[in-house]
This record gives structure tokens, sequence and C-alpha cells, in this order.
């Protein structure tokens, strides 16, 4: 993987933060750290992707029918009864 430089312009307060997290022992560089929070961006987004893909499935699956808690429970009942 290639890599790319670039340059950031931190306030004060937020290049404290980082020297912090680098000085917690979490993270050897500033750059580490950078790149472990990017990362977590994309896996938060890429979850938030599926969930608004969920939603938009459900919206356009039909009309919603009444949920029966009894019959759901039973199942539930059903399946840990099969599980042991």
């Amino acid at each position: 993987m290639s890599m790319h430089r670039k340059t950031f312009t931190l306030t004060e307060q937020q290049d404290n933060w980082v020297k912090g997290q680098v000085e917690s022992g979490q993270f050897a560089t500033d750059s580490e750290y950078i790149r472990d929070l990017i990362r977590r961006d994309q896996q938060v987004m890429e979850r938030l992707a599926t969930l608004r893909q969920a939603l938009a499935q459900g919206e356009s699956s039909g009309k919603p029918k009444p949920l029966d808690i009894s019959a759901i429970k039973a199942a539930g009942r059903k399946r840990m009864k099969a599980a042991v």
C-alpha cells in the first residue's frame, strides 16, 4: 500500500489531545493515531450505509403487519428448548 503525505493544521487543544494519545502508549506516532481515526470513521460509515439500506428495504417491503407478541415469544421459547 502506498503512503501519501498530508499536512493538517490543529488547534493547540487538538494537538495536545493527539500527543496525549501517543504518550499513553496506544499509538506509536501521530500518524498512526490519525490513520486509526480514519479506519474507525470508515467502519462507522459502512455500518451506517448498511443500516440505511436495511431501512430502505424495510420501507419498500410492503404494508406493515401487527406484531403477535405471543407468537414471537412462543417461537423464542421453542428455539431455546431446541438449543438445549
